[in-house]
């Protein structure tokens, strides 16, 4: 699969993931020559090529063989062309979670978007009523909401396909009840400019570990957004969309809404986004390839940092900080060194990561790890895709991070607002 390396043009300083040896070079020029992971600048984020196409692979197989549509979450990575490996992969849709990116994925010219919020931003609405050959579905999850639409839509020169939201008590957006998703519906259906379209949910912010109370509160609140469908179904024909699945409980998404999967009239599409970079931490932990049903996943994504300061025993600090390395979901994690930058790449132990500040890393050393050195470059588990990409407008991809020594295959361009 390519990725950017033959569209970014010329590389420069403004890219901190690239050496200043590549600077007015094009990155079809800089891939062409094979950059060893040694020349690159720490810190750095790099993508492994193998891990990426394994879990594109591995999820496309997984809703093929489950028997659901897939529309991954692209603001988990902001980068159009993995967006467009996931649609080559055969994937429905991309979902996206705010206006920019909803105007940002059409004029990249994805044919199906679905807006996983209420779009009330009038130049947006309007945007959306013009002319266009892209699908559109936006949320709503109240008869205010589709009130606070309806003034921008009326002219609309094709209706805004709309899904009602249902929530849970505890969660983020949707309706709290059945009841008042029917309401909501019914606005949406006699509001002009506006069609409904079918039912939206998001299971992941009603439980955070894969503890058997957790799934199964997953899976009351997915027979709940069923019900909604099945009522919906018996007021209105033709198609009508069933969605939910974040990249934690996707499995339980299958195995509740799956039976409900009937293309043309009802399509059950499954949202999940992280899973395409997985992580070393919070999806490592609750992903389902730790279940039965679920496929096998692989970290595409590994922080690089370059010891920097020695200052006394049992501490070293790296190059890399708040601002290169996620840290919302669990600080990174050791896993490797390459002795003065150049060494292969081998496993490292008892050294452990204590905090980020902006720009360092605060290392705990132990035992025999007492033998870092200033100048030593260390391999690092993330945790948490979503808060990786944003901070990266240019990812180098290697072809494998566990190699004696990575190479530079392609680079993959992110667009953060």
């Amino acid at each position: 699969m390519r990725y950017d390396a033959e569209k970014v043009g010329l590389l420069g300083p403004e890219q901190k993931a690239v050496p200043a040896s590549a600077w007015g070079r094009t990155g079809a020029d800089f891939v062409a020559g094979e950059p060893g992971l040694a020349t690159l600048p720490t810190p750095l984020v790099t993508l492994d090529a193998g891990a990426l196409s394994n879990n594109r692979a591995a999820l496309a197989q997984w809703a093929e063989r489950t028997g659901v549509d897939l529309a991954p979450h692209g603001k988990t990575t902001m980068a159009p062309s993995l967006w467009r490996s996931q649609l080559d992969d055969g994937a429905w849709g991309i979902t996206v979670a705010t206006p920019w990116q909803l105007a940002f994925a059409l004029s990249e010219g994805v044919p199906c978007v679905l807006a996983a919020y209420p779009v009330l931003v009038p130049d947006v609405l309007r945007l959306l009523g013009a002319p266009r050959t892209a699908r559109v579905l936006v949320w709503a999850d109240g008869v205010d909401v589709v009130e606070a639409m309806a003034p921008h839509v009326a002219d609309a020169a094709q209706p805004i396909d709309v899904l009602v939201d249902l929530g849970a008590p505890g969660g983020r957006t949707g309706a709290r009840s059945i009841e008042a998703a029917l309401d909501t519906a019914r606005a949406v259906s006699t509001t002009k400019g506006l069609r409904l379209a079918g039912t939206a949910g998001y299971e992941g912010a009603l439980a955070h570990d894969a503890s058997p109370a957790s799934l199964e509160t997953v899976r009351g609140y997915l027979s709940q957004l069923a019900a909604l469908h099945t009522a919906l179904r018996r007021e209105h024909d033709g198609e009508l969309i069933l969605t939910a699945g974040g990249s934690a409980y996707f499995d339980v998404v299958a195995e509740v809404l799956a039976p409900l999967h009937d293309p043309p009239r009802t399509r059950v599409v499954v949202r999940s986004g992280a899973y395409v970079a997985h992580d070393d931490g919070f999806y490592r932990d609750i992903t389902p390839s730790n279940r039965a049903a679920g496929p096998s996943f692989r970290a595409a994504l590994h922080g690089w940092v370059r010891v920097i300061s020695r200052p006394e025993p049992g501490l070293a600090l790296a190059d890399g900080g708040k601002r290169d390395l996620p840290f919302d979901e669990g600080l990174p994690e050791v896993q490797a060194i390459r002795r003065n930058g150049t060494a292969p790449t081998e496993a490292l132990e008892n050294v452990e990561v204590t905090a980020l500040a902006d720009q360092h890393t605060f290392l705990r050393l132990t035992g025999d790890a007492e033998n870092v050195r200033v100048g030593d470059v260390l391999r690092l588990g993330l945790s948490h895709p979503c808060t990786t990409f944003d901070k990266w407008r240019l990812l180098p991809v290697i072809d494998d991070a566990h190699a004696p020594q990575p190479v530079v295959v392609d680079l993959v361009r992110t667009v953060f607002g």
